[in-house]
């Protein structure tokens, strides 16, 4: 067979499976590899982010998980019992949380004639003494949860709020002096995080403001890179609003594990990770769970090879990790200094002491950050816009906000980094040295510190349950088991609380945070 008939044999062979595929079973044939092959790219992504390990158990848990609640639907028994069990744990939680007795009063609907201020003021004491746990955290045996700068500082808060009582940053021609101290605070975080040329938004809080950047990453690699099907690479230990985000906006959060010792992003197995719908990595400074502070340097190389996002999340290090370095206590770079990162988040109501419902969230540029904004340009009750997902927004939170940052400034700043910090490294120091039933997690740099059992005679749990018949307030960690407590101004003795400008060194023994004999026989 010559070379001409042979080509026009493979010509007419293409044309008839053309014709094929042109059929109704040639489409339904089409569709089906389609499919295939998009849920094997998924899987190989999967395995190839996670590995073979991990992925396999993954589908364990999800196929058995799978299995149960089918079992809780169709087997009459099982439905009954996880019911029953549900029933109790609602029990025991409103035996908790909600008063109970005759002498509780609920007040379910407005009083036919107007309270007065007295009587206002009596009643909320009176709710205060219905619970024997309303001023337990001023014992300061609680874990993070009361970011409290002390009697004067509130003061401070409480005249500015009093201020701007009824104002509205949603009215900015209205309030143009809420206006400017929102813009101030942000600049002043900016400065903080050594970026004074970029921009940024306050938020309610550090959800919102992790929210709102994986909001505005989305929506950038959309306009910018066609990505319809985005991911966002983060590590095991990255707050939970990272999984709510992903919930609210439709985007992909892979999960990679921590590395077991250092507690920090696998760098190895984000870099794995990252494929063509990946618009963003997370990094912590410092984590929740167990205060690490990943390699940022890394993952900011990272970004910038791949063109993508670098969110770092500082809300639990707010005003600790920037004050690091001046207090004597030497970390990697991780905010704006290092290329590829793009958006930081900080809360300045945690160790910025300002009130509930304060944080910032930056950008690198205003092209990100304008993503992150909401516009109706045709309502018919004329344009609306709005930077975050609120519309109207407390003004006297933004006002009580500028106030303390302005109160204390840099060097106070740096004296509650420093005082906290000691406190911090005592208890890592008296778990390492005086404790050889627990271990540290990891080598946390800051204020948070968590540890776990090293014998098998100490369930970790037990001890947290038995500090907390002490009057304590512990954090309860999983994967792997553990406790954790985040230092604070209220966690520091009373006597040893420091001046407003001034560092007093504690000479309180660290086993004061631990009694004696509280890790023993705990199993």
């Amino acid at each position: 067979m010559s070379l001409v008939q042979r080509a026009q044999q493979s010509r007419a062979g293409l044309q008839n499976a053309a014709k094929g595929l042109l059929t109704l079973s040639g489409v339904k044939t089409i569709l089906f590899y389609y499919v295939l092959s998009r849920y094997f790219l998924k899987a190989y992504r999967h395995v190839i982010a996670t590995g073979m390990k991990q992925s396999v158990t993954d589908t364990w848990k999800w196929a058995t998980l799978n299995v149960i609640l089918l079992s809780i639907r169709f087997v009459p028994s099982a439905r009954r019992k996880v019911e029953l069990e549900m029933a109790r744990v609602r029990s025991d939680i409103r035996a908790k949380l909600i008063p109970q007795g005759p002498r509780v009063v609920r007040h379910l609907s407005l009083p036919p004639d107007g309270k007065s201020v007295d009587w206002i003021v009596g009643e909320m004491q009176r709710m205060d003494d219905e619970s024997e746990k309303t001023d337990a955290w001023k014992d300061g045996k609680v874990s993070g949860a009361i970011y409290h700068g002390g009697d004067d500082v509130q003061a401070v808060i409480m005249a500015a709020m009093e201020r701007y009582c009824v104002s509205n940053p949603l009215h900015p021609d209205v309030f143009p002096a809420v206006r400017k101290m929102e813009a101030e605070v942000v600049a002043m975080c900016l400065r903080m995080y050594n970026h004074p040329d970029g921009c940024g938004v306050t938020t309610s809080g550090g959800t919102e403001s992790i929210i709102m950047s994986c909001k505005a990453h989305r929506e950038w690699a959309k306009a910018v890179k066609g990505i319809t099907e985005p991911e966002i690479i983060v590590a095991s230990s990255a707050h939970a609003a990272f999984d709510k985000a992903g919930h609210y906006f439709n985007i992909k959060i892979v999960k990679i594990p921590v590395n077991h010792v250092t507690r920090q992003a696998d760098i190895g197995r984000i870099k794995r990770a990252i494929n063509s719908n990946t618009i963003m990595l997370v990094g912590s400074a410092v984590n929740f769970p167990d205060g690490a502070m990943d390699d940022i340097p890394s993952l900011g190389q990272l970004a910038k090879k791949h063109n993508i996002g670098l969110h770092v999340d500082c809300c639990l290090g707010s005003f600790i990790v920037p004050f690091l370095e001046k207090a004597g206590y030497p970390t990697k770079p991780f905010d704006f200094r290092v290329p590829g990162v793009t958006a930081i988040s900080c809360d300045t109501h945690k160790y910025g002491f300002a009130p509930k419902g304060s944080s910032v969230i930056m950008y690198r540029n205003t092209d990100l950050r304008q993503h992150q904004y909401f516009v109706v340009p045709d309502w018919a009750g004329g344009v609306y816009a709005s930077p975050s997902i609120a519309g109207s927004r407390p003004g006297a939170i933004i006002a009580g906000t500028w106030a303390v940052m302005q109160y204390m400034g840099e060097d106070g700043y740096l004296a509650s980094c420093k005082s906290i910090m000691g406190c911090a490294k005592r208890i890592m120091a008296a778990i390492r040295s005086e404790i050889p039933e627990l271990y540290v997690l990891g080598n946390p740099p800051a204020s948070v510190v968590a540890f776990g059992s090293a014998s098998p005679n100490v369930n970790v749990h037990a001890v947290g349950d038995a500090m907390s018949s002490r009057g304590w307030h512990l954090n309860a960690l999983v994967n792997p088991p553990g406790l954790h407590i985040a230092c604070t101004v209220s966690l520091l003795p009373h006597q040893l609380c420091f001046p407003k400008y001034s560092y007093c060194p504690s000479s309180v023994h660290p086993m004061f945070f631990f009694p004696a004999g509280i890790f023993y026989g705990a199993s």
